[in-house]
């Protein structure tokens, strides 16, 4: 792939993440290129589309999927919506790169490995952390055992919101904390593991009025160690994960919200002295993450590598999600190496 060769990307809907960090992060690639916008509101989606350079602003989303300019589809829409619309991309023939939970249960999520399969193309979810050096980074340290045999993964998410207007607001869409927040220390433990959990444990605190999980407390039990961790819809926002093995730890100071235009820290520690005091920083300089996505679906897209979050780890992240629900006991997903 070659930098005349820009994937052309269409935007379905509106969504605050569209706005501020995709599109803005798509038009910093040289492999991706935001060509059309389409919301129901088709004042808004011209509204996006002139802030945003982007050359054609559609009112349904039919019509975006029916621009044969159009390769790749972005979908940030409402939870409930990622299915439903991922199909009907895939089927209109455009690969899909799709927001974070890709579906609102593990067989939802199943049905897209057909569409993919069927109209050749590619769809993933879009966990933009996949991309960023600070976890690359992370999962290379403990493949060389720098901190040993990884045995436990301990982590926090948490942001305060209670809006009943909110989509995340809505029980029946897919809203509350572990959907929207609780995927990432799930997607993380799995990656780093290398393997699924065997057995999950979740303590739940929900909203008394809006039905939504508030506050949720996990514990996944791997064949080699546990993960543990917290996500919280209705907290002081703070975020923080820590991998601790026989011989070391791991910190990653802003594990999942990594800024664009400000630098990063791991803390990579041996454990020889109390306090912290054998911590060793090691800092990444400014990358943006949702570039980085793009770059890797696009290049996906046109043959090269594959895409950075396979539909079958989506899939078994949402079988975890569910089990923590209490909705089945743990079944493995079709998933053969987290994270990949």
């Amino acid at each position: 792939m070659t930098a005349t060769q820009p994937v052309r990307w269409g935007i379905l809907g509106a969504a605050n993440i569209a706005i501020n960090r995709v599109i803005p992060a798509m038009r910093a690639s040289r492999l991706a290129v935001p060509v059309a916008i389409a919301s129901r509101d088709l004042g808004k989606a011209r509204a996006a589309a002139e802030r945003l350079g982007i050359p054609r602003a559609y009112g349904s989303y039919d019509e975006l999927l029916a621009d044969g300019d159009v390769e790749a589809v972005y979908n940030p829409l409402p939870n409930h919506m990622h299915v439903p619309w991922s199909v009907r991309a895939a089927r209109a023939g455009k690969h899909v790169l799709c927001e974070k939970p890709i579906a609102l249960s593990a067989d939802e999520a199943r049905t897209l490995l057909t569409e993919r399969d069927t109209n050749g193309v590619q769809i993933a979810e879009g966990f933009m952390v996949r991309t960023h050096p600070q976890w690359n980074l992370v999962e290379r340290l403990i493949a060389d055992g720098r901190i040993g045999v990884l045995r436990l993964i301990t982590g926090h998410f948490s942001y305060f919101r209670r809006d009943p207007t909110d989509i995340r607001s809505r029980a029946e869409w897919g809203g509350g904390a572990l959907m929207d927040i609780g995927c990432y220390p799930i997607f993380i433990a799995r990656w780093m593991f290398g393997a699924e959990p065997t057995d999950v444990v979740g303590m739940i605190d929900r909203d008394p009025e809006l039905g939504v999980d508030r506050l949720t407390s996990a514990m996944l039990r791997f064949p080699t160690g546990y993960a543990t961790f917290t996500c919280a819809g209705q907290l002081v926002h703070y975020q923080r994960m820590h991998l601790l093995g026989e011989q070391g730890r791991i910190e990653v100071e802003i594990p999942f919200n990594a800024p664009p235009d400000a630098p990063t820290r791991i803390f990579l520690d041996d454990g020889s002295l109390l306090g912290d005091a054998s911590a060793r920083a090691i800092e990444f300089p400014p990358v943006d993450q949702y570039t980085v996505q793009a770059d890797r679906f696009s290049e996906a897209v046109r043959g090269v590598g594959s895409v950075p979050v396979s539909l079958e780890t989506a899939i078994g992240n949402m079988v975890v999600i569910e089990s923590l629900f209490g909705r089945h006991p743990m079944r493995p997903g079709p998933t053969s190496r987290p994270g990949m």
